[in-house]
């Protein structure tokens, strides 16, 4: 049976094949350097004590759960993210199979959204890389399942921070933590809890993978986090940050959520309230 990942990697095929590489690249080079992703993620080089950062995640829908989130407005959301303690957002971009639209990280960056922002897709061609970083990506996932091949996984690895992106790099198991390792300049890799074939959950996989990852690499625990709870079973498994989306976007208070993700008290939020934008530049 061909799984979900199969399915979405041969869509996007078609969706590469209708991109203008050549003017994607001068659209990259001419627009505005990316911002330091991996910095903002990461406690020691941040540089401001201890802690899990979030990435937040804005997600309407996924093919393990359906549709999430329809009719919120992923700008509203993207500003509570900013204001009450996310460290960085990713933004969803697939349209076919999660809801997502690149248009909405564009509007992000282009309104002076304070976060940096990572794209979250099925990247498969450079093209893809020249297309995130000329519509405002700082980084860019890449999913070692989606790259069996390992010339082609360094290239676009290798284009990713040649375009001043920082890829987070995918893995799932054993097998794809020593490739992702073998990766030259390596600082980031993502620790999906999620199996992609059968989409089960289990943040152990995070547990059983983190000893593997030398302690200069930054490690982000990806799927599977709705408490504060397992927020800490992760730090206590030495992660640097944790991806969440579909806890926040389902959340009664969006805003608490963040908070408890965080560890951020609402007093604490007051400091956080000029990182919002401004409402007047989205409506500009």
């Amino acid at each position: 049976m061909t799984n979900i990942l199969e399915k979405i990697l041969a869509h996007k095929k078609l969706e590469i094949a209708a991109l203008d590489a050549p003017a994607l690249r001068r659209a990259a080079d001419s627009s505005p350097a990316p911002r330091d992703f991996l910095a903002a993620i990461s406690p020691l080089l941040k540089g401001d004590g201890p802690g899990v950062r979030l990435i937040a995640e804005l997600k309407r829908a996924s093919p393990s759960k359906g549709i999430l989130a329809p009719r919120l407005d992923l700008f509203q959301v993207a500003d509570s993210y900013a204001q009450n303690g996310a460290a960085a957002i990713s933004v969803l971009t697939d349209e076919k199979f999660f809801m997502g639209s690149l248009e909405t990280l564009r509007q992000l960056r282009l309104t002076n959204y304070p976060l940096p922002l990572l794209r979250k897709d099925f990247l498969i061609a450079e093209s893809q890389l020249y297309q995130s970083r000329a519509n405002g990506a700082d980084a860019i996932l890449l999913i070692a399942a989606a790259l069996p091949d390992d010339s082609r996984f360094a290239d676009l690895h290798a284009c990713a921070l040649d375009l001043g992106l920082t890829p987070l790099v995918e893995v799932h198991n054993e097998a794809e933590t020593e490739r992702a390792l073998k990766l030259a300049a390596i600082r980031l890799i993502g620790v999906n809890n999620r199996d992609l074939a059968a989409f089960e959950v289990s943040l152990e996989t995070t547990e059983r993978l983190r000893p593997l990852i030398p302690a200069d690499i930054a490690v982000v625990a990806e799927s599977g986090i709705f408490t504060a709870a397992e927020v800490e079973r992760l730090a206590r498994a030495n992660v640097d940050a944790v991806l969440v989306g579909e806890a926040l976007m389902t959340a009664d208070d969006i805003g608490a959520k963040v908070r408890e993700l965080c560890g951020v008290t609402l007093s604490e939020t007051k400091g956080l309230q000029s990182a919002g934008r401004d409402a007047s530049l989205r409506s500009a």
